[in-house]
């Protein structure tokens, strides 16, 4: 069945990789289903919501291949609300209740204090018109709460298997506020009605609303969409993820060179019985991925497990997969440079380094040469074969070097590492040494 799934973010912050795995799993299912991917804005709240914001996720999306099908904002559709609020009214559904806050805390309060769960006691039902026009008449303005049907809610959720949910022990939730404004509940009921929503993939921290929503679906459209609620990824240390977290938002891995197709990967492969894996595009990620792998139990999102997986993806990738990239970062090197580099670097930018390198000699931070190996760099220097060069060079060199000199394993290839690149460690010096090339050699074992 061709799924037609949305992501609903709030555009009050930059997303951070919680929300980017619910945009993943939905695009998943939908590239994988034939469906469609709706990109709806949650800009119900005017005071928060910023353009700059939702053009933020706009480009944290597409950045990491979310193609929408269709952009939708709920701040265009507050007459569709509105009418399906007053219907409600009419019909007896949405109630208003008079309370402040303060007033519904010591109630709560005081049902805790008897053994009673602190769920809303309809008192608002009770009310005359006489008691509304004078709370009226002291400035209070109404909350309206949806009269729930005090039955059992049940539904086969696609991750977390059979569900249901007892709604006598729900307080009658509040879809408008006293000034009102709307809760997300409403709009997004209302929002898939009208678009056709045919799967409702979320955290599940929503769990516990989908008896009330279902209900608005059943009594609004008769028909219900099928729910599935996936597990939450929280930060390394286990505390739950926010956009407060600047670090894990999809701007800050963009901007620290992380690849977009990694950092998908890892976003929504963890927390599944899947593998974190390299993986050839987000195709194969869809064909992959699938709602009964989900994991049950939140996941930690740890930026240093990410590393790795973008070096191996890395390591994979041809020269023509990054040679646009590698030009744009004004690294000029040609197929030799990046096959003699790519398995030495995390990040593409990493690729810079080491042509810098080849290009403008040792980085300040380089090793230093040992005075007691003058005598080495000497001999060595003596035996540098001519050009023309390739990648057998390097073994005819350093096997005359090693015969002229004794030295052999660390002792032999530690100190010409060091001289040739200013580094301990890095590319395999058969690849590197043609891409020095001659005279940049001799002049560095100087």
């Amino acid at each position: 069945m061709a799924e037609i799934v949305r992501f609903a973010p709030s555009p009050t912050g930059n997303i951070h990789i919680g929300n980017a795995r619910t945009a993943l799993i939905n695009w998943l299912v939908a590239v994988k289903s034939g469906g469609e991917f709706i990109l709806r804005y949650d800009d119900t709240d005017a005071e928060r919501s910023r353009q700059e914001y939702a053009d933020g996720i706009a480009v944290d999306l597409d950045w990491l291949g979310i193609k929408p099908h269709r952009v939708e904002k709920q701040s265009a559709r507050m007459a569709s609300y509105d009418e399906v609020a007053q219907k409600l009214k009419d019909m007896g559904r949405l109630y208003p209740c008079y309370e402040t806050a303060d007033e519904l805390d010591r109630k709560r309060k005081r049902q805790r204090a008897r053994g009673l769960p602190p769920v809303y006691d309809r008192a608002a039902l009770n009310l005359t018109d006489e008691q509304k026009t004078a709370f009226e008449a002291e400035g209070r303005k109404p909350h309206w709460r949806f009269l729930l049907d005090q039955e059992t809610v049940s539904w086969v959720d696609g991750v977390r298997g059979e569900q249901s949910i007892e709604c006598d022990s729900v307080s009658d939730p509040v879809l408008i506020r006293g000034d009102g404004t709307y809760l997300y509940t409403l709009p997004s009921v209302i929002d898939d009605i009208d678009m056709g929503v045919t799967m409702v993939i979320r955290g599940d921290d929503h769990v516990t609303n989908t008896a009330v929503q279902i209900q608005l679906f059943q009594l609004l459209a008769g028909k219900v969409p099928n729910f599935a609620h996936h597990n939450l990824l929280t930060s390394a240390t286990g505390e739950g993820l926010s956009k407060r977290l600047g670090s894990l938002s999809l701007q800050s891995m963009r901007q620290d060179g992380y690849e977009a197709l990694a950092v998908a990967i890892f976003a929504v492969i963890i927390g599944t019985s899947e593998p974190v894996q390299p993986l050839a595009d987000m195709q194969a990620l869809a064909d992959l991925f699938a709602l009964d792998k989900v994991s049950r139990n939140a996941s930690k999102f740890d930026m240093a497990d990410l590393g790795p997986l973008n070096a191996r993806l890395l390591h994979e990738k041809s020269f023509d997969e990054v040679s646009t990239r590698l030009e744009a970062d004004q690294v000029g090197g040609d197929e030799a440079f990046w096959l003699a580099i790519r398995g030495n670097i995390e990040k593409l930018g990493d690729a810079k380094e080491w042509w810098n390198i080849v290009e403008q000699g040792l980085p300040a931070d380089a090793v230093s040469k040992s005075d007691d190996d003058a005598d080495f760099y000497a001999t060595a220097k003596s035996l540098l074969p001519a050009e023309p060069w390739d990648n057998t060079t390097w073994k005819v060199w350093t096997t005359a070097v090693k015969g002229e000199t004794g030295r052999k394993g660390k002792g032999l290839f530690m100190p010409l590492r060091v001289a040739l690149t200013g580094r301990g460690h890095g590319p395999e010096l058969a690849a590197f040494l043609p891409i020095l090339g001659y005279q940049r050699t001799l002049d560095r074992l100087s």
